[in-house]
């Protein structure tokens, strides 16, 4: 099992559409071996020349997924959330496949629920996520936000003036506002981790990390 979830495996991504194609892309940018599947032709001729192999096949039919060798990945993309019926029935393929990393993409609570019932190891909401991080930016004080599974997230903003121009522990950042500064970036200078004595000025970026409540809190002070 070990073996087979090396992270250099190569990667099945079933469905060409836009999660499926940025995915299949960035992977191969990432110089994972790429095996991309779709129904469409044309899709899968538009891809050819951008990941390792392209095929067009009908992944719900499990005798056409064997047939292009699917059960010899580890790793595997179900990318056609928004045809429920399909992602279902293509992941429990993949699930009698045996494969054992299966991410699938899920356009509902309930689909997701599905899915994994059915046996994804991973279920994806890229709409959900992508309107949430789209909700914090808005408000302006945020300029990029990931939140992961324990509402832990991590942000990067512009400082809040009560920690310019003084060490980050001489501000207590961490024991008033309960995060952490992370990194900061001076203009025309890479990101650096943050240190005891780091000193933010009014020009920096910062990434801070903490609970979304305590970085909703930190993030409304006066800039």
């Amino acid at each position: 099992m070990a073996e087979n979830l090396k992270r250099d495996a190569p990667v099945l991504v079933i469905g060409l559409g836009r999660f499926g194609a940025a995915c299949a892309g960035e992977l191969d940018r990432l110089d994972r071996e790429v095996l991309a599947i779709d129904a469409s032709l044309e899709l899968v001729q538009k891809w050819s020349d951008r990941v390792t192999h392209a095929v067009q096949a009908d992944a719900r039919d499990i005798d056409a997924l064997r047939q292009i060798g699917a059960q010899d990945f580890s790793v595997a993309v179900v990318a056609v959330g928004s045809l429920i019926e399909a992602s279902v029935l293509i992941t429990a393929n993949l699930v009698d496949l045996k494969i054992p990393q299966i991410w699938t993409k899920a356009v509902s609570q309930s689909h997701g629920k599905i899915l994994a019932r059915v046996g994804a190891n991973h279920v994806i909401y890229p709409e959900r996520e992508a309107g949430e991080r789209v909700a914090h930016l808005v408000s302006g004080r945020m300029l990029d936000f990931i939140r992961f599974d324990d509402d832990f997230v991590l942000v990067k903003m512009y400082p809040p003036k009560l920690i310019r121009g003084i060490g980050l522990n001489e501000s207590g950042v961490r024991t008033k506002y309960n995060v952490t500064v992370v990194g900061v970036k001076s203009p025309g200078k890479p990101f650096r981790y943050a240190e005891a004595d780091t000193v933010v000025s009014n020009h920096d970026l910062i990434i801070v990390s903490g609970t979304n409540r305590d970085i909703e809190r930190f993030a409304s002070l006066a800039h």
